[in-house]
């Protein structure tokens, strides 16, 4: 399987509209089955940062597409040791 990890907002337009295009759908279509208008959907291909996680997951579902949450690997230049071993994530 294929990944493709997202860390910004900005990332997300060009992979849904690759994705929905590989799936072989219209706006239109996913639209439709969203229960929006190609308008409304148009926007949200263009500013997914605006779009509600259960939005998105569905739309991801309509795509055929995956979520998978994981942590990065830590950098080789990161920290060792107690105090680099925290349960607060990295941001």
């Amino acid at each position: 399987m294929t990944q493709y990890p997202v860390r910004t907002a900005e990332q997300l337009p060009p992979l849904l509209q690759a994705f929905r295009k590989e799936a072989g759908l219209t706006q239109s279509e996913v639209a439709l089955r969203l229960g929006v208008s190609q308008q409304t959907y148009s926007a949200m291909e263009r500013n997914a940062d605006k779009v509600g996680t259960a939005r998105l997951l569905k739309l991801l579902n309509i795509l055929g597409i995956e979520l998978a949450l994981g942590k990065p690997s830590r950098p080789a230049s990161a920290p060792s040791g107690p105090a680099a071993s925290s349960d607060k994530p990295v941001w």
